[in-house]
């Protein structure tokens, strides 16, 4: 286990050959955002055979925008690795802010052509995550 260290945003990490998980505590901000980045791109680049990353956001505090694009990088960097990504544990507050920005269902889908593996229950993994479907939001959306 690593703890990589911020100001506002503390990382700690615990790898395997083919998983990584990373539990956030604190904001993930401007300040703190390219440091995430960062962490997970080498956790990435470190482990060839990465199958999941999955994100503990329980201790998870603020979200910015620029919080919200570094996870949407982080999914387009699993995605070109071939590695599932999880958000674990979401905040009720993180999923507001996914679902107001369209980006829930995106951020926890499993990606298109992804084998549909089956927990210990008989269910897929897709099954099991939490969605809320994306609606369009202020003054100029339309149904």
């Amino acid at each position: 286990m690593s703890t990589l260290p911020s100001s506002h945003l503390r990382l700690t990490a615990v790898d395997t050959e083919t998983t990584v998980r990373i539990d956030l505590h604190g904001d993930l901000d401007y300040d703190n955002a390219d440091l995430f980045l960062e962490a997970v791109t080498s956790k990435l680049v470190a482990h060839p055979r990465l199958r999941d990353l999955h994100l503990g956001c329980a201790g998870l505090g603020s979200v910015d925008s620029m919080g919200v694009s570094t996870l949407l990088m982080i999914r387009r960097r699993t995605d070109e690795a071939d590695v599932l990504l999880y958000l674990e544990e979401r905040t009720p507050e993180l999923n507001r802010l996914l679902t107001i920005t369209g980006s829930l269902e995106y951020l926890t889908a499993l990606p298109s052509g992804a084998a549909r593996e089956t927990s210990g229950s008989g269910e897929s993994r897709a099954d099991t995550e939490e969605a809320t479907p994306a609606r369009p939001t202020g003054p100029d959306s339309s149904a």
